[in-house]
């Protein structure tokens, strides 16, 4: 590997571990503290809340369009990635002076969130061009051990903050904001990275390679179904045991240790593990073994009976989403050719956008009908239908795997 390139990575990967705290700060927005702040400050109606849940898939849906828009415009991936941060960090100080005006906190929710996942695909193109291959799931999982390890340390503090007293949320949205400009800053500090650029890109000219590759369309197809079944359930995580309706009712720091703490610790122990797994393992075979994991997390959590069982449920999906952040944020880069792997990685992220937009309203509507438990059924049912899917590639996969350049 030529010496520039190794400083490359060098430099990369530590403005990636600095990147980490800001982003494990904000990780903790979507898992708990958009909707308990929409639960507690404003007494959000169920509609409401699902809209916040589903926001982040909004833009994952969108970033198909920025990748395009990268290629058309000849912007580097860096600078369009810190606009995006920017963009964000503006939503967040939106929100903090929302006071008691839910519409006012929405709509800056609506921005921050929406643009804090629009990014995700570029990121991907960044790992690719700056990461060895063979270290890559291996680098990626240490920047990811450092993000919940801050993650964990500000869920207890947020969670106590608001124990404390709600008129504290202004503050934790600042802190967001804050967070978002950091990681603006650093992203701008990385060497550059550029997306070859075209004059005639087509808003949906990515998807050209679902038609010409076989086994990238064969996985989005199980990824759809194992996405669906898994954002139904966590789409309820928090509402689950913060709505007195259900028969929990638990304060804000018992939902913030629950949905956050016990989940990002094990994400912490265990994601080193994964990225060792991703470059060394056979990719069915692990994609297979997280989902069994999510599944079981999910049965126990809706269908066990007291908070032994929301423990485990949640210890076993914050093991399993340790894994499956590494392959959810990687796997692009074993089946994509080097200059195609953001447009790869952007149909992707659309179509996890598509599914995570409709999961909420799903499944608030079904557990308001038929209770969460119903949801967490049909969720795991749906994970194991996209399992057996995948089954017959595990065997094939060494001999059909492209060879990346």
């Amino acid at each position: 590997m030529p010496d520039s390139e190794t400083a490359f990575h060098k430099r990369t990967f530590r403005l990636e571990c600095l990147r980490s705290a800001p982003a494990g700060v904000i990780e903790t927005l979507s898992t708990t503290f958009s909707i308990l702040i929409a639960n507690r400050v404003f007494q959000a109606s169920d509609m409401a809340k699902a809209s916040l849940v589903a926001l982040p898939s909004l833009g994952l849906l969108l970033s198909l369009f920025v990748v395009q828009a990268v290629r058309r415009s000849g912007l580097s991936v860096n600078a369009t990635l810190a606009a995006i941060l920017s963009v964000s960090g503006g939503g967040f100080i939106i929100a903090s002076f929302a006071g008691d005006r839910f519409d006012l906190y929405l709509l800056g929710m609506v921005i921050a969130l929406i643009t804090l996942t629009l990014n995700l695909p570029l990121f991907s193109q960044i790992y690719r061009k700056h990461y060895p291959t063979k270290r890559r799931g291996g680098l990626f999982s240490i920047t990811a051990f450092l993000r919940k390890f801050f993650a964990i340390g500000a869920a207890v503090i947020f969670g106590w903050m608001l124990s404390e007293s709600l008129d504290h949320y202004p503050i934790l949205l600042r802190i967001y904001a804050a967070a978002s400009f950091l990681m603006a800053i650093l992203v701008l500090s990385m060497e550059r990275v550029n997306i070859g650029r075209s004059s005639s890109v087509k808003l949906f000219d990515a998807f050209r390679h679902v038609g010409e590759d076989d086994q990238f369309r064969h996985l989005l197809i199980s990824w759809m179904i194992l996405g669906l079944g898994n954002l139904l359930s966590y789409s309820l995580f928090v509402e689950y045991i913060s709505n007195k309706d259900y028969g929990f009712d638990l304060d804000e720091g018992e939902v913030s240790f629950i949905t956050t703490v016990i989940p990002e610790s094990l994400f912490f122990l265990c994601v080193l593990l994964w990225g060792r797994l991703f470059d060394g393992m056979n990719f069915y075979r692990l994609r297979c073994l997280i989902n069994v994991i999510f599944a079981l997390g999910i049965l126990f959590y809706f269908l066990g009976n007291g908070i032994w069982a929301l423990h485990i449920g949640i210890a076993l999906h914050g093991i399993a989403r340790a894994g499956g952040n590494v392959i959810w944020s990687l796997w692009v880069t074993k089946f994509a050719p080097a200059e195609h792997v953001a447009e790869y990685m952007s149909v992707h992220t659309f179509l996890t956008g598509c599914r995570g937009v409709v999961a909420p309203f799903i499944a608030f509507c079904l557990a308001s009908t038929f209770g969460p438990a119903w949801v967490g059924a049909l969720g795991a049912s749906l994970i194991f239908i996209a399992t057996a899917m995948l089954i017959p590639n595990i065997k094939s996969q060494d001999q059909s795997l492209p060879k990346s350049p």
